[in-house]
């Protein structure tokens, strides 16, 4: 089904040593049709500054699926229903 122009939700997951940051952040977010994670990143960024759980070296996931880095990942349309997760790296031992 085409939803030309319908607005798509998704669910955003911050994981890692980023969940504290995230804890004000809405879980589901209501973009323009056609939105990309790199929308998502941008929004995350202008809105909140640098959080560490959207930093350059966390992952980035959509729909389960591995992208890559936030400074370095698959460019993806997302879709309604959509779950994007950004997983921030996380030392020690």
């Amino acid at each position: 089904m085409v939803r030309k122009g319908i607005p798509v939700k998704i669910r955003l997951v911050v994981t890692g040593r980023g969940y504290h940051a995230a804890e004000s952040l809405p879980d589901q977010w209501e973009l323009p049709d056609g939105a990309t994670v790199d929308d998502v990143i941008r929004m995350l960024a202008e809105c909140y500054g640098e959080g560490p759980g959207w930093s350059a070296t966390s992952l980035v996931a959509v729909a389960g699926r591995h992208l890559g880095t936030v400074a370095s990942h698959v460019p993806a349309v997302l879709h309604d229903g959509d779950e994007v997760t950004l997983i921030a790296p996380v030392a020690g031992g």
